[in-house]
Order: structure tokens, then C-alpha cells, then sequence
């Protein structure tokens, strides 16, 4: 069987016999291009029943070639899989795909093919396999998926059904059956030797989506959409007003009146809602990388500001002197205030309540790998780097409140004395020792360090900031990027925790991938724009263009049929879950638009205003009319009163459905509306409305 593979090589057909294969089947003799021939070494279509595909390779480009395969199916068919399995004619050293499949029989399912493609690159040889979407488009009976065995040299791209494992991988499931018909199936296939191509080789597969597709489908979105100022009225109206009771939290420390929206709120806690309270989490306020009061509260201030709410703009100061308040210990300071929490059993049921901010304590994130009480949780360098840079920029643009200041040098001047030999800021202290714990110790949370000591660097001038931060860039630069390891707090330690007592620091062996984590190629791509603004030294500014790219694989560039709300623009989060439409989108979508004026490419600027669209798509409210009537044959006692509500993301759980499977029953505010209204108000305040506006037109 050794030989029979060995000897196999693409000369325009793959004549494989289920006489010596069960799992593929004989197809019909067909001429490829020979330029297939120092890219891929075979190429294996199945049967669907005893129906041989015709296939068709239509030239796009010297080294873009489209494959269609059409099956006529006279009879139903039941067959639990088809494939078509590419294998590369080199060794490649570099493997990429959307999501990991870390077994055999594991699948990408169509679920997450936002940006879908596979990439395998060796030194000087590139080939990528990116599923036809317009064909997806159309009715079809079963499922797409794709796949990538690192190990054996496979990409494949296929039809089963498939369903969910962990949080969240696909497995193939049977089930698949095929009505009498017409199936098309199709793909494209991109070879390079350019070795520029090859140093980025996400740049081809991101501009591919965007001119197939999504650009159009963009331009179709904004053009009929309401102006985003409504969604931000909707959003402080639910906070400030319909919702107050719930939402906003105001007490004394330290005699300093202060206050700020509460982290999270459900849907029992609505207005609205017929029976008794039972709160999702511990309450608490969060100053922390995801959530974070005030950046919110920078949004509320600039929104206030605008409309000239005073009432606005004093719940805006007050979270800003709530952040001031946490105590520093050393220059370092916690993450989140919270209170003592309580079970109450009411008519037989429990009902978790807060006990009130006068028990309240300091504490940490409790997404770590040590511990989930928040009192005990470790000091985070990446928290406590992006708060304080949110310190400098209200600073910077907002007001010139000289705290803001002192507060983040106090802080920067005891990062730089843990800055390891290798340029690596630690990620977690312990709480009593200050010392550097175990996890994640050369990572690229770092990079959010390299932004904040830039930052203070351009208002102070000490050398001492911007040397610390290219130190710990170029270690980034080295260690990171080329390989992916885009690990961090989120990507094991939140909801999916598939591989984080196996796998941090390791590849899965069948993929040649890190599971990986978007939120910190968005620190990265922001600190080495940040790097090359203030050098010039366009090292920064490639390997930016490079990790920006890769962060938007994982941005939906279509519409897809099996998404039940609008996805054009949205993000997904990690190669290991199922999001579309996470509220990151709202934070990324300054740096494309930016990345987009840098290099003057207008690709990066729509896709940006994509991303703050797609930040609010979520949202119930009037506007969002395709998604109301799903909110509401979930929750059917929201009104008018909940408009401002929104899910942080859809589809999380990696299943959807029209009657609103998918959709959630909480919202946090510091990670949906309220970071979405900051990010509209920001960009609008620095670029004018008008970047928005143009494209309406």
C-alpha cells in the first residue's frame, strides 16, 4: 500500500480503485495544470454513492486555479462522509487552519468558516486550499468541513454532519443523506515561491475574501444601515435609565464618592422579567483587559461631552475616580472590586444576591490558572498594563487630571524592574511576595506592556519606558510571531479550557498549530504599529502588517446561510470555540482602520468600520430588526425597556438556529454595549464622522 502512495503523483487525475481503497472510489481522468505539479502531490476525490464527480479547474491567475466538482445524484443517498484530500508536494514547516482538529475523525465544521482556508509552507513553497463560499451559499444538503493532518501531509476539505465536543471542537457525526440532484462543490487553489508572500501568508488569503465577497457585502451593510448614534442612545438609556436599578453601582471609598456599571447582568434581572432576581456571577466591577470601567467610561465622557449630559458626565467621572481609588501596592494594584455574595432560597428555589458594597473587597481576575477565587488571584501584568494605558489615554484627551499620570508611573516603574534577561514582562505576581508565578512567562500579553510604556514614554520622554518596550517587542518579533504561540490568559483559562493542563507551550501534533487566542495578536499588532510610529523602523511595521492579517482570519467576511443574524465584519475569538460577532470587534476596530491609513489601504479601513458595525449587531432594539423577534422567542417579556440589551457574542456554544439558538441571556456592559458605544464615540471624536459617513453614500 506503501508503494501504491509512493508512486502516485497528480497528472491531472488521482486513479485510485475501492478494490484497494474502501474510502475513496475511481474518479473520472481529468487534465490539471501543470503548474499543480511543484505544489501537490496528489489529489483524492471520493465518490458520493457510485456518482464519480466531474471536475473542472478554471484558471483565476497565473497561480490561482479554481476546482469545481459537480455530482448528479438520481437516487437518495445515504453516506456519512465525502472528502476531497489535497496532499502537498514539499515538507511544510508552517501549518495554519481556522480551528484545530486534534484527532482523527475531528473536524472544522462549516460553523466557523469565517475566513475559511488551510495554508502549508515550507521555506519556499506555499499552498492554500480555500473552500468555495459562493457555493455555500446556495441550498445544500449536507454540512462542509474542513481539516488538516499535519502529521500525514493532508489538507481536506469534505460534507458530513458533525457535532459538538469540548468547548468547542467538531467531530464527524453520521447521518449525511443526499437527495436526487445536482451537487457542486468547490474550492480554490493558491501556489507562491514569493518569498514575501511566504514571510506573511495570511496577506493572500485576507485580500482573496475581502475582493470575493466581502468588500460587497460590506458596502451592502452599510448602505443600508441606521446611524450608529441610535445604538449608542439605546445603550446609555438601558444603562442610565431602564435598567439603573441593576446596572449602575454608586458608594464611598475612602469618603470619595464613586461608582460605574456592575460587570454583568442577566435577564432575570430585567425590568421586566416576572420573577425573582438571581445574579450570574459575584458582583463586582472589573478594570481588567476584557472587561474594563474605564474605557467605558472614557466612551460615556466623550458620548456626555457631545450631547452635553452633565448627568452622563458625572457617572463617567465617578468611574473614573473608582479606578483611581484601588489601592497600589509597590505600583502594582488589583483588577476588580466586588462585594460578599449570599444564597437566598425564596419559594423553595435559591437565589444567588449581593450582600452590598459595604462588604466590599479587592481582588483579581478570576480567569487564571491558579485559582477561581477572586480574593486570592494573582496581581495580572496585562490587566493592570492595558488599565493604565486607559489611564493615560483619558489623560491624554479627555482631561489633564495629573492622578491619571502619577498613578501609571507609579505603576510602569515597578513593570520595567520585572522585565526578565529576555525581554519577557511575567504574567501573573504573587499577591504577598511580588514575584513572577509559573504560566505564561514569555508570552505576548507582554505586548500590551510595549503599548502602555510607549504611551508614557511620548508624554514623559524617559528613555527608560521605550527602551524597556523594544526590548520586549523584539522578543515578541522573535519568539512569537513566526510561529503563532498566541497564547494567553483567555485562551486556556475562560470558558474553553481544552488543552490547558496538556498543551500550553506545546503544538497539537496533528495540526503543527498552537491553540491560539485573537485577543493577543490585537495587543501585538498594536504595539508594533506603536513601535514603528515612534522608530520608524519598518521591521515594526511588517511584522504588524503580518500579525494583523492573522488576526483577521478570524473575521467574517460573508454572510452565511446557517448564521441567523448579520456576521459581515464580526470576530470569532480562538481556534478551540465557536463565537461570531464577539464584542472584541469593538476593540479592534480602531487598530485596522489605523493599520489601513498607515499603509493607505482601504481594504483594512472597511474592514475596520466592518468591525464597529458588527460590534452592535447584537443588540436588541427596533433597529436590529432581523434579530428582535429572535430575542424575543427567547426572552418574551422584553419590551421597550430592554432595548440597549445585547449578548456579548452569538453562537457561542457552536450551534445556531432561526428561533434564536445561539442567542444568550446576559449582557456585560464593559464587553458589549458600553464597549461598543466607547469604541463609535472615539473613532468618531478622532477621525470625524465623516469616515463613517462616506461609505453610505
Amino acid at each position: 500500500m506503501k508503494e501504491v502512495f509512493k508512486h502516485i503523483r497528480l497528472q491531472g487525475i488521482i486513479m485510485l480503485s475501492v478494490f484497494f481503497f474502501s474510502g475513496f472510489s475511481e474518479a473520472k481522468p481529468t487534465k490539471t495544470p501543470r503548474v499543480f505539479d511543484s505544489y501537490i502531490k496528489s489529489i483524492i476525490y471520493d465518490k458520493i454513492g457510485t456518482n464519480a464527480a466531474t471536475i473542472k479547474y478554471e484558471k483565476v491567475s497565473d497561480r490561482i486555479y479554481k476546482v469545481n466538482l459537480n455530482f448528479l445524484i438520481n437516487d437518495t443517498i445515504k453516506q456519512d462522509d465525502w472528502k476531497v484530500e489535497i496532499a502537498p508536494a514539499f515538507a511544510p514547516v508552517f501549518n495554519w487552519a481556522p480551528h484545530l482538529t486534534p484527532l482523527d475523525g475531528d473536524v472544522i465544521a462549516q460553523h466557523v468558516f469565517r475566513s475559511p482556508g488551510l495554508i502549508a509552507a515550507s521555506e519556499d513553497k506555499q499552498l492554500i486550499i480555500i473552500p468555495d463560499l459562493s457555493l455555500m451559499k446556495k441550498d445544500k444538503p449536507v454540512d462542509w468541513y474542513m481539516d488538516m493532518n499535519a502529521l500525514n501531509n493532508t489538507l481536506t476539505l469534505g460534507l458530513s454532519k458533525s457535532t459538538v465536543r469540548d468547548h468547542v471542537l467538531f467531530k464527524k457525526s453520521p447521518g449525511a443523506i443526499y437527495p436526487p440532484g445536482k451537487i457542486e462543490f468547490g474550492f480554490y487553489v493558491m501556489m507562491t515561491d514569493d518569498r514575501s508572500k511566504i514571510l506573511n501568508p495570511f496577506r493572500e488569503i485576507a485580500a482573496f475574501h475581502w475582493k470575493n465577497g466581502g468588500e460587497a457585502a460590506f458596502k451592502t451593510m452599510i448602505a443600508s444601515h441606521v446611524d450608529l448614534e441610535r445604538y449608542a442612545e439605546h445603550t446609555y438609556n438601558w444603562a442610565f435609565n431602564t435598567w439603573k436599578e441593576s446596572i449602575w453601582q454608586e458608594f464611598k471609598l475612602n469618603e470619595t464618592l464613586v461608582g460605574a456599571p456592575v460587570f454583568i447582568v442577566n435577564t432575570s434581572q430585567s425590568p421586566n422579567y416576572p420573577g425573582e432576581i438571581n445574579e450570574r456571577e459575584f458582583r463586582s466591577i472589573w478594570n481588567q483587559a476584557w472587561f474594563n470601567s474605564i474605557r467605558s467610561a472614557s466612551g460615556l465622557y466623550r458620548y456626555a461631552k457631545r450631547h452635553k449630559d452633565q448627568k452622563l458626565l458625572e457617572h463617567a467621572l465617578k468611574t473614573k475616580e473608582l479606578a483611581l481609588q484601588f489601592p497600589q501596592n509597590q505600583g502594582f494594584f488589583n483588577g476588580l472590586i466586588a462585594t460578599e455574595m449570599e444564597s437566598v432560597e425564596i419559594t423553595g428555589r435559591k437565589h444567588d444576591r449581593s450582600k452590598g458594597w459595604d462588604t466590599y473587597y479587592f481582588g483579581n481576575s478570576n480567569r487564571n490558572p491558579y485559582t477561581r477565587n477572586p480574593r486570592l488571584a494573582p496581581y495580572h501584568i496585562l490587566d493592570m498594563s492595558y488599565t493604565a494605558f486607559q489611564m493615560l489615554n483619558w489623560y491624554n484627551e479627555l482631561e489633564q487630571d495629573k492622578r491619571l499620570l502619577d498613578y501609571s508611573t507609579r505603576f510602569a516603574d515597578a513593570l520595567i524592574k520585572k522585565q526578565a534577561d529576555n525581554g519577557f514582562y511575567p504574567a501573573w505576581l504573587d499577591l504577598n511576595s511580588l514575584e513572577p508565578m509559573e504560566h505564561l512567562n514569555e508570552s505576548p500579553e507582554s505586548s500590551m506592556s510595549v503599548t502602555f510604556l510607549i504611551e508614557l514614554y511620548k508624554i514623559t520622554k524617559n528613555k527608560a519606558y521605550l527602551e524597556s518596550a523594544l526590548k520586549a517587542m523584539d522578543a515578541i518579533i522573535e519568539k512569537i510571531i513566526p510561529i503563532g504561540q498566541w497564547e494567553d490568559f483567555e485562551t486556556y483559562w475562560s470558558c474553553s479550557a481544552f488543552g490547558n493542563k496538556t498543551l500550553v507551550g506545546k503544538k497539537v501534533d496533528r495540526n503543527n498549530q498552537f491553540k491560539q487566542n485573537n485577543f493577543s495578536m490585537y495587543w501585538t499588532a498594536e504595539a508594533l504599529l506603536e513601535c514603528y510610529t515612534i522608530t520608524g523602523n519598518l521591521k515594526y511595521l511588517s511584522n504588524g502588517e503580518r500579525t494583523l492579517d492573522e488576526l483577521l482570519m478570524y473575521q467574517s467576511m460573508w454572510e452565511p446561510p446557517f448564521i441567523y443574524v448579520k456576521a459581515i465584519g464580526g470576530f470569532g475569538v480562538m481556534n478551540a470555540d465557536g463565537e461570531w460577532n464577539d464584542a472584541r470587534q469593538s476593540l479592534f476596530s480602531e487598530l485596522i482602520i489605523r493599520y489601513g491609513m498607515k499603509l493607505k489601504r482601504e481594504e483594512y479601513i472597511q474592514r475596520g468600520l466592518s468591525a464597529l458595525y458588527a460590534s452592535f449587531y447584537m443588540m436588541y432594539c427596533p433597529e436590529n430588526a432581523d434579530i428582535k423577534g429572535q430575542w424575543e422567542s427567547v426572552w418574551p417579556f422584553f419590551n421597550h425597556k430592554d432595548y440597549g440589551f445585547m449578548m456579548e457574542n452569538y453562537g457561542h456554544g457552536g450551534h445556531t438556529g432561526s428561533q434564536g439558538i445561539g442567542i444568550g441571556e446576559f449582557t456585560i456592559y464593559d464587553w458589549g454595549n458600553g464597549a461598543a458605544a466607547e469604541a463609535y464615540s472615539r473613532i468618531i471624536d478622532r477621525y470625524g464622522k465623516s469616515l463613517i459617513e462616506k461609505y453610505k453614500k
